[in-house]
């Protein structure tokens, strides 16, 4: 837990290291720092498969938790971007907190090029600030969101992957101008479904995910995703 007391808040969040720490700092530069936001109702801890393959890639992983049961639940009815901004608001504040809070802890990390990364409302959460202006934002990364428009934005790096089984609503992914524009990446898995993008879902998925995530991070570009 860490505790916000301006907004008196305890913030889940499971923090997780790269597989070659002893790399970080020191002579050798500082290692990249990934905010992992969860779906709704999925806990923060059951995105190992993602957690572990960004570990491998060298960066420190903040899985975080943003919903508490003192919160109101999440909007079903109405104009859902404007009935679900107080969350995606509060998630975003969450994750402004936590990288202040931690940053001055971690010295070998570096939390001014900072990957987001979200499924569903975690990704509505990550895009929300993405789009607030911060410049400690460096990639975006969202599974399935549906929600929030994704950063127009040629200093910040957006890849979305999407199921099968939901469409996102209009204006959330870039039109093929807006791709070509911006350098965004969207990659469309096949027979995908939604609720499975977590370690409750197939082997087959979750290694589909991971490996379009990888070649994303490595390359910063849309060729080979």
């Amino acid at each position: 837990m860490v505790y916000d007391e301006s907004r008196d808040r305890n913030i889940p969040v499971q923090i997780s290291y790269p597989t070659s720490e002893e790399q970080c700092g020191g002579e050798a530069p500082k290692c990249p720092v990934a905010f992992l936001s969860a779906g709704y109702g999925v806990s923060h801890a059951k995105y190992s498969f993602l957690s572990e393959q960004l570990n491998q890639l060298g960066y420190m992983v903040v899985a975080i938790g943003h919903e508490l049961e003192s919160d109101p639940p999440l909007s079903v009815s109405g104009d859902l971007y404007e009935t679900r901004s107080e969350n995606w608001s509060r998630g975003a504040k969450t994750l402004d907190f936590i990288k202040h809070n931690l940053e001055p802890a971690y010295p070998k990390y570096n939390f001014n090029d900072l990957l987001l990364i979200g499924h569903s409302n975690g990704g509505d959460i990550s895009s929300w600030l993405a789009n607030e202006g911060k410049d400690y934002i460096e990639t975006v990364i969202t599974i399935d969101h549906r929600r929030v428009p994704l950063p127009r934005n040629k200093d910040i790096g957006v890849l979305s992957i999407r199921g099968s089984d939901y469409p996102a609503d209009d204006g959330v992914l870039p039109s093929q101008q807006e791709s070509e524009k911006y350098g965004m990446c969207v990659k469309k898995i096949p027979k995908s479904r939604h609720n499975d993008m977590t370690d409750y879902g197939p082997a087959w998925l979750k290694d589909e995910i991971n490996r379009t995530v990888m070649n994303y991070l490595k390359r910063m570009r849309c060729e080979g995703v």
